[in-house]
C-alpha cells in the first residue's frame, strides 16, 4: 500500500496539468474520466513497459492481467475475469489451466494468444518472485507452462507446493509477444529447464535468466499496444492521457472516450485537486479532519469507504531489553488509549484495532469468529500497566518507571517522516506514555526506505510496522512471523535466524509457548481451509498473548468520486473499491452521466 506525504495546511490553488483540459472537460459522447495512480508517480521519460517499476503504463487501464481479485476477506483464490475469461485448478493448485477470452485483441488488432502468455511467463523469471522464480525448491514456483492451444495454457506448479500458486499466476501482467518476445533470447526455455536443476550448470542458468532483467526493465517500445480498454496516447510530467482501445473484447463496457491520470507530488497536491472537482476519482489519501470538510462541501464529491486489508502497529524488537520481557509489551497495551490516537492520526481513514491478533479486525471477525471475544482487549488500563511492569521488575523513581537495575527507561518512537498518520500517532502515544511515567520521544526518519534499513540493521527498540495484509492468511502472519523475526524459507526448506541476522530485527524468540510460530506460518502456504482456520485461530491467540507487536487502528479503504460527471461507482464496502476505476469500466459499472 503506498502512503502519502505529510499532512499540512491546505492552499486551495488549482494546480493546472500540461495535457490541457481537466477532468470536467469532453472531448466525445464519453468525456475525459481523470484520475489518480496512487501506486506510482508519473515519470514522462519512463518507458512504456508494465515491467519497469515507473513504467508509462496503469493497471486496469492499458496494463493487463489474466484475473483481478476479488479481495475477500478469507479466500484470496476469488478473482474477476481479465485476459482470462475462465481457469480451471485442480486440487491443491499442482496445475492451472487459463482460457484465454476468444474476442480479446491487442490495440493494433491482432489476437490475444497464448505465446503472448508464454512470453509473458518467460520475461516475469527474469524478474523473478511469486510464481516465477529460478530458486531451486522455492514453494509455489512454476513447473512447467504448456501451450494447449492458441487460446489455452497449462501451467504446472513445482513439488514444493503452495496454495498461492493460483492467485500469482492469475495476477500475472501480459503483454504482446510480437512486441516483447524478441527479449527472450534463442534457447530461453532450455535455459529456464537448466535454471531448475542444482550444481554449476543450473547455477549458470540462472544467472543467464537472471541477467536479462535490466534488458527487460529498459525495454522502450515505440507505442503502447495494450489489450486493456484504453492506449497509451501520449504523456508528459503532468499527466498522462489514454484513449480508448476499440479492439477491447469488452469496449461496449467503458463510457469514457479518454482517461486522463495526473501526476502529483504529495497529499497537497491531491487535496487541491478534490476540492476544485477536477477528479473523477482517487484512491486513498491521508486527509485531515479540516481538509476533509472541504473536500466534502465540494459539489459533487463523495467517499467510499470498503475494507483494506492493512493495520498499522507497534513493533518490538526484542533483543532488545526491556522488551524482550513480555510483561512490558503488555503494560504498554494498557497504556495506549488506541480509540484516542486513531481519532489524532487516522480519524477518516482507520478504526481503534479491537485487539492485538495480526489480522485487520473486519477479517479477524470471520476468521476467529467467537473466539475473537475471548482474547485479551487491551483496554486502557493503568492499574493493570502498573502490575505488569512490576511484573518484569521495572522501577519507579521520582515519578518514572526505570529499568530493574535503576538505570532511565527512555522510550524512542522512531517513524518515517513522510508518514504523516504514524507520526501523528506516535505523538500520541508518546504523549500518554508521558503522563503514566514513562520518559518516551518521537524521533524521524527523513523517509521510509531509510527508516526500513534502520529496522532491518537492527538500530531502533521499537518502529512503526504494517501488518495484516491480507486477505492471504500466510501474508498477513508472514509479517509477524517471517523474515522480520527471523523465519526465511530457502530451497523449501524453513530456517530460523538468531536476532540481527538475515533481516530478523523483531528478535523473537523461535519457540514460545511451546509453539513455533514461524512453522505454523509456513505451513498456512499449504494447509486446506479447516486446517487454515485452525491455524489461524492458533497464531492469533500466541500474537495477543506474545505482543511481539501492539496492533493500533486497522486501515479503511476511503475512495474520493465526484458524481457530476459519472455514476456507477462501486457501493461503500464493495470488494471492487480496492480496484483501479479501469478494472470498475470493465465491469460496467462506470456510466455518463
Amino acid at each position: 500500500m503506498k502512503r502519502l506525504t505529510a499532512i499540512a495546511a491546505l492552499a486551495v490553488v488549482a494546480t493546472a496539468t500540461a495535457c490541457g483540459t481537466t477532468g470536467n472537460s469532453s472531448s466525445g459522447p464519453g468525456g475525459i474520466y481523470t484520475t489518480i495512480d496512487g501506486s506510482k508517480q508519473i515519470d514522462a521519460s519512463a518507458p512504456i513497459n508494465p515491467f519497469n517499476p515507473q513504467g508509462s503504463t496503469f493497471m486496469g487501464y492499458d496494463a493487463m492481467s489474466l484475473g483481478w481479485p476479488k479481495n475477500d476477506l478469507m479466500n484470496p483464490d476469488l478473482f474477476y475475469p481479465g485476459l482470462a475469461g475462465s481457469w480451471s485448478v485442480t486440487p491443491g493448485q499442482g496445475e492451472v489451466v487459463i482460457h484465454l477470452r476468444p474476442q480479446a485483441r491487442w490495440s493494433d488488432g491482432k489476437p490475444v494468444t497464448s505465446a503472448d502468455v508464454r512470453t509473458s511467463i518467460g520475461l516475469a523469471y527474469t524478474q523473478g518472485g511469486s510464481a516465477y522464480t529460478v530458486n531451486a525448491g522455492a514453494a509455489g514456483a512454476a513447473a512447467d507452462i504448456t501451450v494447449v492451444d492458441a487460446k489455452t495454457v497449462k501451467i504446472t506448479q513445482g513439488a514444493n507446493r503452495s496454495n498461492a500458486f493460483l492467485r500469482n499466476v492469475l495476477s500475472t501482467v501480459i503483454v504482446p509477444d510480437h512486441v516483447y518476445g524478441p527479449l527472450l533470447p534463442a534457447g530461453f526455455w532450455a535455459t529456464l529447464k537448466a535454471a531448475r536443476g542444482t550444481g554449476p550448470a543450473a547455477d549458470k542458468a540462472k544467472a543467464q535468466i537472471t541477467g536479462l532483467s535490466q534488458k527487460v526493465i529498459g525495454f522502450s517500445p515505440p507505442e503502447d499496444v495494450s489489450a486493456g480498454p484504453f492506449v497509451l496516447e501520449r504523456i508528459n510530467p503532468g499527466a498522462a492521457l489514454l484513449k480508448k482501445n476499440p479492439h477491447f473484447y469488452d469496449a461496449h463496457k467503458i463510457v469514457p472516450d479518454k482517461v486522463k491520470v495526473l501526476n502529483y507530488t504529495g497529499n497537497e497536491q491531491i487535496w487541491n485537486y478534490l476540492v476544485s472537482g477536477k477528479l473523477d476519482n482517487a484512491p486513498f489519501t491521508a486527509v485531515p479532519a479540516a481538509v476533509m470538510a472541504r473536500i466534502k462541501a465540494t459539489k459533487g464529491n463523495e467517499i467510499r469507504k470498503g475494507y483494506s486489508p492493512v493495520a498499522a502497529s507497534l513493533a518490538f524488537n526484542q533483543a532488545h531489553k526491556p522488551y524482550d520481557n513480555v510483561h512490558v509489551r503488555r503494560a504498554l497495551a494498557y497504556l495506549i488509549d488506541r480509540a484516542q490516537l486513531t481519532k489524532i492520526a487516522s480519524p477518516e481513514a482507520g478504526t481503534p484495532s479491537v485487539t492485538t491478533t495480526g489480522i485487520h479486525g473486519t477479517a479477524a471477525k470471520a476468521w476467529l469468529g467467537d473466539g475473537l471475544a475471548k482474547l485479551n482487549p487491551y483496554k486502557m488500563d493503568p492499574a493493570k500497566a502498573t502490575k505488569e511492569l512490576k511484573a518484569a521488575g521495572m522501577v519507579k523513581r521520582n515519578g518514572l518507571w526505570a529499568m530493574p537495575d535503576g538505570k532511565p527507561w527512555k522510550v524512542r518512537l522512531t517513524v518515517p517522516a513522510e508518514f504523516s498518520d504514524w507520526v501523528a500517532a506516535a505523538k500520541s502515544i508518546a504523549s500518554q506514555l508521558n503522563d503514566h511515567g514513562i520518559d518516551a520521544t518521537v524521533t524521524t526518519s527523513a523517509d521510509y526506505t531509510l527508516y526500513l534499513d534502520e529496522l532491518a540493521s537492527g538500530k531502533l527498540d521499537i518502529g512503526f510496522w504494517l501488518m495484516a495484509l491480507g486477505p492471504s492468511p500466510y501474508n498477513i502472519f508472514q509479517r509477524l512471523y517471517g523474515s522480520a523475526n527471523g523465519w526465511s524459507l530457502l530451497a523449501g526448506r524453513l530456517r530460523h535466524s538468531p536476532p540481527g541476522k538475515d533481516g530478523n530485527w523483531m528478535g523473537g524468540p523461535e519457540v514460545v509457548g511451546g509453539v513455533n510460530p514461524g512453522e505454523l506460518t509456513n505451513r498456512l502456504n499449504l494447509a486446506m481451509p479447516d486446517e487454515q482456520q485452525r491455524i489461524v485461530g492458533t497464531l492469533a491467540g500466541l500474537t495477543n498473548q506474545q505482543l511481539p507487536v501492539i496492533q493500533l487502528y486497522d486501515y479503511v479503504n476511503t475512495q474520493f468520486v465526484n458524481t457530476t460527471r459519472y455514476t456507477g461507482w462501486p457501493p461503500a464496502g464493495s470488494e471492487a473499491l480496492r480496484l483501479p476505476a479501469g478494472v470498475w469500466m470493465q465491469l460496467g459499472m462506470i456510466e455518463k452521466k
